[in-house]
């Protein structure tokens, strides 16, 4: 009983001190594994294209990836850009229609005057709030560059990495099992992230399509903004759905189709915005993203939950962004050990995260089965 305790504190002090590390340098943990996963996604789509277009060499089929990943960076960016500027050539149409909507809810809770929203905006309350964004923005803008260096290392070193595995376990048996398990945790991340991408990308299509019918001003602006929140789980979807009806509450020029003559024209347009967003992220993340995640990863979807607010309190937003990806590390890496394995059995949908890997390895040697010679 004495040894059963000193281990559980052990084991207590020892979790408390990770999670002390991992927060106290989170401005240095959380880009590095960024990075690892944008390196993942690089290499996964070199893997994929090495496999399907066999006159590539392996090196040219990575410079497309990371090109192509680079250039789908870059073009989300510019439509963030072209979006903002937008936004900021009808500046005045919609701080217009923002002071009615404020003089409505003043009006309606009896409150007495309504403030503009540029009194709104340059109090004490706003001033800061919008230097916490600036800040944020900054920040942003410096983990980016930094990413984007780690990358390059990552790519620089990876070769060294099979040499370095060889000195450090010597023996055949150790190094073939830490080769497993490396191979199972890539694979799962990758899974995960490549899901993910499918999943964001029907959804931000289908809600494109539902936003152009029904007129909603800069639609791939707010299409650009949907696919990156989905990839935060349960919350990203959530706020998914409320970031166009928002816009379209303040759009300052509504589509012919709205009846006119009513001063709550807005807030019906709004509804329907709603509706027609929501639909999607309901039916895709109801019906598809299950079925897909569920037989790939084998999660728990309260413990998808649960790791979001667990590691968006150590790391921020980019906790959240990478909390499903780090969930599944730690159940294949909990997996592998009699002691621990039960701790991954909690993480897992069914109680079998064997299953998962098993399941997981049956698909790569399939693919490897069916794959020619070269």
């Amino acid at each position: 009983m004495t040894v059963r305790s000193g281990i559980v504190g052990i084991w207590v002090i020892a979790t408390g001190v990770l999670i002390a590390t991992l927060y106290l340098g989170r401005a240095i943990f959380a880009p590095f594994a960024m990075a690892v996963f944008l390196f993942l996604i690089m290499e996964g789509f070199a893997r994929v294209i090495d496999e399907r277009v066999k006159f590539l060499t392996r090196d040219h089929s990575r410079i497309i990836s990371i090109l192509g990943v680079l250039i789908g960076f870059g073009l989300f960016i510019g439509l963030l850009a072209r979006g903002i500027g937008q936004f900021g050539e009808q500046a005045s149409d919609y701080e217009a229609k923002i002071n009615g909507l404020i003089g409505d809810v003043y009006g309606t809770l009896s409150m007495g005057k309504a403030p503009t929203l540029t009194e709104i905006m340059f109090n004490d309350t706003g001033q800061r709030f919008f230097a916490t964004i600036a800040n944020a923005a900054g920040d942003l803008s410096g983990d980016i560059v930094i990413i984007l260096i780690y990358v390059a290392f990552l790519f620089l070193a990876q070769s060294a990495w099979g040499p370095k595995l060889d000195r450090i376990f010597t023996e055949e048996e150790s190094r073939s099992q830490v080769q497993d398990i490396g191979d199972a945790a890539r694979r799962g991340i990758e899974t995960y992230l490549w899901t993910q991408t499918v999943i964001s990308a029907m959804i931000t299509g289908l809600t494109y399509i539902t936003l152009i019918a029904l007129g909603v001003e800069n639609a791939i602006f707010l299409s650009a903004l949907i696919f990156v929140l989905n990839y935060i789980p349960t919350i990203g979807s959530i706020v998914a759905a409320f970031v166009p009806t928002l816009f379209a509450l303040v759009q300052p020029e509504l589509p012919g189709w709205i009846p006119g003559g009513s001063g709550h024209d807005s807030y019906f347009y709004a509804i329907f915005v709603f509706v027609g967003v929501s639909f999607w992220q309901f039916m895709i993340g109801n019906f598809v993203q299950p079925r897909i995640m569920g037989e790939t990863l084998n999660l728990s979807a309260l413990v998808v939950l649960l790791s979001l607010a667990i590691w968006g309190a150590i790391w921020g937003i980019p906790g959240m962004f990478l909390s499903a990806p780090l969930t599944v590390l730690l159940m294949i890496l909990f997996a592998q050990s009699p002691s621990t394995r039960w701790i991954s059995v909690l993480l897992s949908a069914d109680g079998n995260p064997g299953g998962a890997l098993e399941a997981m390895d049956a698909q790569v040697e399939n693919e490897t089965a069916v794959r020619p010679a070269d």
